[in-house]
């Protein structure tokens, strides 16, 4: 009798020991990365790898309208504060939420959280990128990133921006541009891109966007940076705040409104949606030897975020 109640004993201990892990388990789902909260070594090298180690061996598979529909609706519902229900829609096309928290920007107290919206599978298969969304301020303008590796670095552009200015929301492209047929995969161009359903569920909500290039030094001889507002003009106070950060900065800069500049992306295709709609946007292109350097890089990002910032400022934020 002693033997058959140590028995029982100890099949209830393995109950309680196994339940919640496996709980955890069918919640969370296989996402990339660190658990829920775990802040990793910070949001910018967890960004790093991932355009490393994920986009620049990312296959593309072309997302259909119904997958398209399922993300954005995903996301917009969390942006909105709908988050079962982003949860229930994202699964639709095995996209998951994981909580991160990135590391403390000067050192001190806890870093702010972010959730990462990421595929569930193999993220090379399909590479249809990632979103991160602000839970520590109430996300209005979103900051883009269509070519993580084709444009090198351009990540630390995003993530920065992001870092600096409460509130944002991250897109990213989960693929290199070139990893489809034809430019299947150059977002920056394409309406059929989750990559564009989610930013025009974010422009559709009146949030501003700035998006972030990068060009070789002999595309724009004598300059470090081109600042431009695309297809529209509803950015331009803005356009003026991050020109006079950068030119207080050292930084060399084409004012697109001013003067005629390479690579001003009044053909960029969330650029113009957003000029249809009324709703600000900046594109911003810069020179391989700042994003090569991280001084400088990190000088340039403080004075995009010094512009996003203003953005909240008018929304109350």
């Amino acid at each position: 009798m002693a033997r058959k109640a140590l028995l029982v004993v100890l099949l209830v201990a393995a109950v309680a020991v196994v339940v919640p892990v496996l709980d955890r388990s069918r919640t969370d789902g296989p996402l990339p990365g660190p658990g829920p909260t775990e802040a990793a070594a910070g949001l910018e090298r967890r960004l790093a790898s991932y355009a490393t180690d994920v986009v620049a061996d990312a296959r593309y598979l072309p997302p259909d309208r119904a997958e398209r529909e399922a993300l954005a609706e995903g996301v917009a519902l969390y942006v909105d504060g709908e988050h079962e229900r982003a949860a229930r829609r994202l699964a639709d096309v095995d996209f998951g939420v994981r909580i991160v928290r990135d590391a403390p920007r000067d050192g001190d107290g806890p870093g702010r959280r972010y959730a990462e919206i990421a595929d569930r599978t193999d993220e090379t298969r399909r590479g249809w990128g990632r979103v991160y969304v602000d839970l520590d301020t109430a996300p209005h303008y979103s900051v883009q990133v269509p070519h993580p590796v084709a444009d090198a670095y351009s990540d630390r552009l995003g993530v920065g921006v992001l870092r600096g200015a409460p509130g944002g929301v991250l897109v990213i492209a989960g693929a290199h541009r070139r990893a489809g047929e034809g430019n299947a995969a150059d977002v920056a161009h394409r309406r059929d891109t989750v990559f564009h359903a989610v930013t025009a569920e974010l422009i559709d909500r009146g949030f501003p966007g700035i998006q972030v290039h990068g060009f070789a030094d002999s595309s724009v001889p004598g300059r470090d940076i081109v600042v431009s507002t695309g297809a529209g003009d509803r950015a331009r106070p803005q356009a003026r705040t991050l020109a006079g950060a950068l030119d207080d900065d050292g930084f060399r800069v084409c004012r697109a409104w001013e003067e005629k500049c390479p690579l001003e992306g009044r053909n960029n295709t969330q650029g113009k949606l957003a000029a249809a709609e009324g709703v600000p946007f900046l594109h911003i292109e810069v020179s391989r030897a700042v994003r090569g350097d991280t001084a400088r890089t990190a000088r340039a990002v403080a004075a995009m975020a010094t512009a996003v910032r203003e953005w909240g400022a008018r929304t109350g934020n």
